[in-house]
């Protein structure tokens, strides 16, 4: 049944949502300070959100009691069918398969499900290949029963192209996507869509902001701010340019607003849903405190106009862009978070790999292929300052990561490099030098333009040329040399 004519969007095949999904992350706000929510009591207040056909509800691990909330009204007759997509968050640092079985199975029993209808992958350190792993495991547990669809968060357009290349089946990468914050426009967009990857846009009226509440209202102190998500969101709103250049959004907003009766806020969150391979929006909500279910359903009575579209992208050209790709903000500064930096999601950010000392004084170290012992070499040593890396290819154990993509393969090349600098304590910024090889000459641009992505600030002196690697599946092959502190 179509409740209100609500708009779905089929993430695969048998598997629709609502295409606006209702947030469960303020559960984790409303519990702070140790305060425990009653699931009976809460789970009640996710009733008219179900009743209005706003069927889907996201979460995660770490939302507080979110997944319990919902396991319970999941229970109810009043429920009907519900999707409850959660996330998996794990700590940085070696994973291992039964961790990643433990983390599904405790999600399946928080949410009283025998198989979880979306589950998200958030990962820390793209140096630290473990992440594939945990993708590889999930993705087995999805061929068991246990996972009906696999999804990420907060990936940005590099790693994303990893993992779709990579024989790892993904429907939607979750991210930051609003009026104030751009970044899922262009490269990441076009990747999902050549993929068939939707995304799933959070942030859409950022915390609130978008709204006639600050309409023409001075710039608010830090710290009168009341939610972890105005304080999120009022970064978002310093790093795009300020208060002035945010009014100016605002006005432009309210003008569309008035002209077609609607919010602010509806408008905001309209214009990101009518974008190229966005899935839904997701608006969060207060359990039990304030509902937006009118307001939410009005999404889908409207469509804008070419006139309002230019209005608005006229207002945009004022704001300064969010600086990096999708995910940055939770992997480097600036930190567009609640409080600023990372010490509410992570307690420390453990190397990739253990480095060896050597009697003369050599730091190396060793990422697990076999042809390290083969062939007698690391896959990285440090001297003083100096810091040498060897040939490297797409290799992860036994798997080529990939596929048949060269800058997916020069990514991934790329972030074991940043691995081995990081264990023995130096930086991508600390690169000099870098050779890369290429199978096939038709692949130098691709190859190039992901060197480019990455090492774009830091300009390292580079050498790239065709050659003919060990090893049909691998297309590039790249040796690096780094000064720390250079």
């Amino acid at each position: 049944m179509n409740h209100h004519n609500v708009e779905y969007c089929e993430l695969a095949p048998g598997f629709r949502i609502s295409r606006v999904l209702t947030g469960l992350w303020q559960i984790a706000d409303m519990e702070r300070g140790g305060r425990e929510l009653d699931p009976d009591e809460t789970a009640a207040a996710m009733a008219p959100y179900a009743a209005a056909g706003l069927s889907t509800f996201d979460m995660a691990d770490h939302y507080g009691s979110a997944e319990i909330i919902a396991g319970t009204f999941r229970r109810r007759p009043e429920a009907g069918e519900v999707q409850l997509l959660t996330k998996w968050v794990p700590p940085p640092g070696a994973v291992t398969r039964e961790d990643v079985r433990a983390a599904v199975q405790r999600a399946l029993d928080r949410l009283q499900m025998e198989r979880i209808d979306l589950l998200q992958f958030h990962a820390w350190n793209y140096a630290d290949p473990n992440w594939l792993d945990c993708l590889y495991w999930l993705q087995e547990l999805k061929e068991a029963g246990l996972i009906r669809q696999l999804g990420l968060t907060n990936f940005d357009t590099a790693h994303l192209r990893i993992v779709v290349n990579s024989g790892i089946e993904v429907v939607s990468n979750q991210v930051c996507y609003s009026l104030i914050d751009q970044r899922a426009w262009g490269a990441m967009s076009e990747l999902c869509e050549r993929h068939g990857v939707k995304l799933l846009a959070f942030g859409t009226v950022a915390g609130g902001f978008l709204s006639e509440r600050w309409l023409g209202k001075p710039e608010p102190a830090g710290d009168s701010l009341q939610t972890w998500s105005q304080m999120k969101y009022k970064r978002f709103i310093d790093t795009a340019g300020g208060w002035e250049p945010f009014q100016a959004l605002l006005r432009t907003l309210a003008e569309v607003a008035e002209r077609h009766g609607i919010s602010i806020a509806n408008v905001a969150s309209r214009y990101i849903l009518e974008q190229p391979a966005v899935g839904g929006v997701i608006i969060g909500a207060r359990l039990g405190q304030s509902a937006h279910v009118e307001d939410n359903l009005r999404l889908f009575q409207f469509s804008l106009d070419t006139a309002a579209r230019e209005a608005i992208a006229s207002a945009l050209a004022g704001l300064s862009p969010i600086p990096g790709d999708c995910g940055d903000e939770y992997r480097k500064p600036p930190f567009l978070t609640a409080s600023g930096d990372l010490s509410h999601h992570l307690e420390s950010m453990p190397t990739p790999y253990t480095p060896i000392t050597r009697p003369d004084g050599r730091s190396i170290v060793l990422s697990g292929t076999e042809w390290e012992a083969i062939a007698g070499f690391c896959r990285a040593v440090r001297q003083g300052e100096r810091i040498w890396i060897s040939g490297t290819t797409a290799t992860h154990g036994r798997r080529a990561i990939g596929g048949a993509d060269a800058a997916a393969q020069c990514h991934f090349i790329i972030d074991k490099i940043e691995g081995a600098l990081q264990s023995l304590g130096g930086r991508l910024e600390d690169v000099v030098r870098t050779r890369i090889f290429v199978r096939n000459i038709a692949d130098w641009e691709a190859a190039a333009r992901a060197h480019g992505e990455r090492f774009r600030d830091i300009q390292p002196a580079n050498t790239l040329v065709q050659a003919a690697l060990v090893g049909e599946e691998y297309l590039v092959e790249m040796e690096v040399e780094a000064l720390v502190g250079a």
